[in-house]
């Protein structure tokens, strides 16, 4: 069993002081019984986020940073058919013009109806096809495109932009052109489409572009482990809602991580990745001899600790 753990510190003070007040004993007590492995990732400017680096390497996968096959993975999911194709996903999503600069926000708080993601996609499509690309709609908030261009093209990870400012983000190499171009005419389209009209005269958000991400051809995955995806920190870390994450944090303990120290008291392997803004630590249940797992309770790093080195 391997246990991912996104979003479980962020670069902040006020992360810092939510860790140090958390009490996590189920955690602490994995921590002692467990000894550090991998680590993954280097720091907050990649466009990769350490989870996706660290769950890259447990799928079997290899790729610069920024260029992961998330959207071809995701894509099939969604049913599909994506054959050996260079698969991008376009999130519709809404910039915030503030003023200084123009941030990202998360594109849950567009509440898009399906038949208004449809629409909008549509009305967008013949942008694309008439430049050779393949559209397909995935979900309310997935839409994928596919197109030799986006074979491994460099983009910044969604969860890396968002409630940020998208200019330190937007990839400037020739390669990425022809999608600036295309986002530009996407924006220009989007502004007087009646849906969005509809949407801003009910006070809800315009959606008025996308954001390009987890581009690549497919790859086949291969996990050594049965690998399960806790990311119940992401939306109160995203939203800076400290109380609530710490809350999740708690919740996590007590459910996910006291089921995953209940094997390791069965003797059973386990491994947890535990991930921040900058790096992934995973840790292993086995390789420790018996005076280390005797002691390893008053020798064991505190988890504050272990979560502010992420």
């Amino acid at each position: 069993m391997h246990l991912l753990i996104p979003f479980a510190s962020a670069v902040s003070e006020a992360s810092t002081h939510v860790v140090r007040d958390l009490n996590l004993p189920h955690l602490t007590k994995l921590l002692a019984r467990m000894t550090p492995a991998q680590r993954f990732g280097t720091d907050e400017y990649s466009l990769s986020t350490p989870h996706e680096r660290a769950l890259a390497d447990a799928l079997g996968w290899h790729g610069d940073d920024g260029a992961l096959p998330w959207a071809a993975r995701s894509a099939a999911a969604d049913g599909i058919a994506t054959h050996d194709h260079a698969w991008g996903l376009l999130t519709p999503v809404h910039w915030h013009v503030g003023r200084d600069h123009i941030s990202l926000l998360d594109p849950a708080a567009l509440k898009l109806a399906d038949s208004e993601s449809r629409q909008l996609l549509d009305a967008i499509r013949h942008l694309f096809d008439s430049e050779g690309w393949i559209v397909e709609y995935g979900a309310t908030t997935r839409w994928y495109a596919a197109h030799e261009t986006l074979a491994g093209l460099a983009s910044a990870s969604l969860d890396r932009v968002i409630g940020r400012n998208v200019d330190l983000w937007l990839p400037n190499h020739p390669q990425a052109r022809g999608i600036r171009r295309l986002q530009n005419e996407v924006q220009m389209l989007l502004y007087n489409h009646s849906i969005n009209d509809e949407r801003e005269a009910r006070g809800e958000l315009a959606v008025n572009s996308f954001w390009l991400s987890g581009c690549g051809r497919p790859q086949a995955a291969t996990p050594h482990e049965a690998l399960e995806i806790d990311d119940s920190l992401r939306a109160p870390l995203l939203a800076d809602d400290w109380a609530a994450w710490a809350d999740a944090w708690r919740a996590l303990d007590a459910g996910a991580l006291a089921a995953l120290l209940a094997q390791t008291q069965c003797n059973d392997t386990v491994t947890l990745t535990l991930s921040g803004e900058r790096h992934a630590q995973r840790y292993a249940s086995n390789g420790r001899s018996v005076w280390q797992r005797v002691s390893g309770t008053w020798r064991a790093t505190p988890p504050h600790v272990a979560l502010e080195a992420l």
